[in-house]
Order: structure tokens, then C-alpha cells, then sequence
């Protein structure tokens, strides 16, 4: 099976102060404004928050490691574009951002975000505020997709504890580990039905996917959006993307470093092919675990992650099993949200965090989990 993953970074100063300048990297990267610029083994490319870059690989892989050896050597290119004059960041949300301090791109396919603007209003931290992994699974006919949508949207709730990381909010520490999903789902709300709630319905037939989606674009029409009428407007945790014949997970936190994103890869496929896994179909029930996910992490679904990791370490191959031992420590130490939160209420101070957390990005060593420098990242 080929995979791929889409990555999502804050441009930051030496304080961590967010930057809105993705516009000016990608000029200076490509020579002139581009939306996307080839970088290597991967596409650098703009995002709606003109403070956040996406990096993505430049083609589908078969194995984590290569992977995750492509995505290195692009990001490592990239930081000699914004190093040292920028910090790149991981996490799901800026902890620091106020919407004040950020903008919508405003350059090429900006008639999109002023539509989004006009029926949503995107000055909220739902829209301005939110950085995701997210992970492209490729299906091969219509049961594949089905077999594979119902798999991912009943592992969901687990994937948003394990992915946690936005546990802080305008500088703010809140009691609520992913902060990101908790403004993504309000985002819409003119429109629940795109949303829906993060969660998506278990589907019996790709018709029935066809007519959520009708539902959806039906209402659009009638607000004269036609131009969102595109399969990418689906909100749900899990979506089909038809012009690549994939489905796409969006509920997931980006991480502190691509090590940690392939080892959530590494927990999803071999659970994928799993074919005696009797996970939680029932709605309601779902709902439950990915609330509790979105409050505390890891925190009350130890029981179920731990059993979950299990499944996935007797299915899995050699080269999914070397990422393992990232989840059984996350799953032991808590979701990166609970480690930043674990370290704040100790007392550490936030600026010392994101520090060890940029370092992670660079390092390509996941935090938390192993003894972390405190030296700053342009200083290795």
C-alpha cells in the first residue's frame, strides 16, 4: 500500500512570535509567488494562515522510513531557507497567536477564502489557528473505501488522543489537551452538516457518501457559494478525496517532529489490515471517546490504546514496527499535549518549551520521550 502525509509548520521570530510571511519564504525559495514550490523530495507550499507552511512529499511511498527519509531531507532544505532568521514550529494550534497577529492568504485561489470569509468569518482561531497531520490512505475500489472509511472513523477518536497538542491558547494553559479540534468543529456552524461534528457517518455504499456530499453542495447553492462546491470542503475526521483516489484523515494534531507523525503512521496501517479488530461502531458511543480524546489526551484511554498497540505490533511489518515504541511511550507518557501541559504546571516556562519543541523539529527527535536540549534550534 502507498501512503502519503501532509505536514503543517508556524513561521516564528526568536520568541516565537508568529510571522505572516509565507507569502515572502515562498518568493524567496522559488525566485517569484507561487502557491507551491518544488523543494527537493517534497512540496513546500502556502496554507489559508499566512503564517504556516505545508510540506508534503512530491510522491506516494511505500515504506515509513523512506518516507520519513524524503520529508527529512526536504524540511532540512527548507530550514536553510529560514534558518536562522525564522523558527519553524510543530503543534497543533500556535500557542501564542492571537488573531490579531495573523491574515488569510491573499494572493492566488484568494476568491476562495473571501467565501469561506463571507459565510463563516474566519477571524476565529478555528480558521487562522489550526495545524494538522494529515494522512492519505489510498483505496483501490468502492468496498476498499468503504472497508477502510468505517476502520478509520472508529479509530478516530484514539488517533485524537495519541495526536493531542494543543493544549495551550493565546499563551493561555487550558484544561483541554486538543484546543485545535475544539475551535475546528465550531468553525462552520452555519453549515453543521460539514462538519459534522468531526465524527463521520458509517457509510454502507459510496452512494451514500455521494449524498451527504449533494446535501452539502445543495446548501452552498443556496447561500450562492458554488465555488466551495469541492471535495475538499468535507470537514468530517476522515474524507474521500476522488481526484486522488484516497481517503484523507484531517482530525489529527500536527506533532513536533516528523518522527512522531510516522509513528502515528506506523500504529494506522497495520491496524488497516487488521482483520480480526472489533473496535466501537456506535455513534454515540464514538462521540464519547473522542470528546474524552479531546479533553485528556491519552489520559482515560490507556486501557484501549494500550490493547490497540498490541493489535498493530503482531500485524505489523519490520518497517512499521521500528516507529512503534514512539506510541508505547506516548501511550505510557501521555499525548504531546499532556507533556506540554505535565512540564507547565511543573512550572517550566513556556518560551523554554517551544524552544525544545522547535529543537524536536530539527533533531527529528520526538519530545517528551528522550532526554531533550535545551539549546535553541538555529544554534545546532
Amino acid at each position: 500500500m502507498s501512503f502519503g502525509t501532509e505536514h503543517e509548520y508556524s513561521i516564528n521570530d526568536a520568541q516565537f512570535m508568529p510571522l505572516p510571511i509565507s507569502d515572502r519564504i515562498l518568493t524567496e525559495i522559488g525566485g517569484s509567488l507561487k502557491n507551491e514550490i518544488p523543494l527537493g523530495e517534497v512540496i513546500v507550499s502556502k496554507e489559508l494562515q499566512k503564517h504556516v507552511l505545508e510540506v508534503v512529499p512530491s510522491k506516494p511511498a511505500m515504506e515509513i522510513h523512506a518516507l520519513e527519509s524524503d520529508l527529512m531531507t526536504g524540511l532540512r532544505r527548507l530550514l536553510q531557507f529560514t534558518s536562522p532568521r525564522y523558527l519553524l514550529m510543530g503543534l497543533g494550534m500556535h500557542p501564542l497567536l492571537r488573531l490579531d497577529m495573523t491574515g488569510a492568504w491573499d494572493h492566488d485561489e484568494g476568491e476562495i477564502y473571501r467565501e469561506y470569509d463571507r459565510l463563516f468569518d474566519i477571524r476565529q482561531h478555528g480558521w487562522l489557528n489550526i495545524q494538522a497531520l494529515q494522512i492519505n490512505i489510498p483505496y483501490h475500489n468502492e468496498d476498499d473505501l468503504i472497508r477502510l472509511h468505517n476502520r478509520i472513523r472508529s479509530l478516530l477518536p484514539f488517533m485524537v488522543a495519541l495526536t493531542a497538542s494543543s493544549p495551550v491558547v493565546e499563551g493561555i494553559r487550558t484544561d483541554r489537551m486538543d484546543n485545535r479540534l475544539f475551535y475546528y468543529r465550531k468553525n462552520q456552524e452555519r453549515i453543521p452538516e460539514i462538519c459534522h461534528d468531526i465524527l463521520p457517518e458509517k457509510l454502507r455504499s459510496l452512494g451514500e457518501y455521494l449524498q451527504i456530499q449533494e446535501r452539502i453542495y445543495s446548501k452552498l447553492r443556496a447561500s450562492k457559494a458554488d465555488i466551495l462546491c469541492q471535495e475538499w470542503l468535507n470537514s468530517r475526521g476522515v474524507i474521500v478525496r476522488f481526484s486522488r483516489e484516497c481517503l484523507e484523515i484531517k482530525a489529527l494534531d500536527e506533532q513536533d517532529c516528523i518522527r512522531s507523525d510516522m509513528a502515528i503512521l506506523s500504529l494506522l496501517l497495520p491496524l488497516l489490515r487488521c482483520r480480526d479488530l472489533e473496535i466501537e461502531e456506535d455513534p454515540e458511543e464514538l462521540m464519547n471517546l473522542l470528546e474524552t480524546a479531546i479533553d485528556r489526551g491519552t489520559a482515560n484511554l490507556k486501557q484501549e490504546l494500550g490493547w490497540l498497540l498490541r493489535k498493530a505490533e503482531a500485524e505489523a511489518n519490520a518497517d512499521e514496527l521500528r516507529y512503534l515504541p514512539v506510541i508505547r511511550k506516548r501511550i505510557e507518557r501521555g499525548s504531546l499535549a499532556e507533556s506540554i501541559d505535565r512540564q507547565l504546571q511543573k512550572g517550566s516556562p513556556l518560551g523554554e518549551i517551544l524552544s525544545g519543541i522547535a529543537c524536536s523539529l530539527v533533531t527529528n527527535r520526538p519530545f517528551g520521550l528522550y532526554q531533550e536540549s535545551r539549546l535553541r534550534p538555529q544554534e545546532h
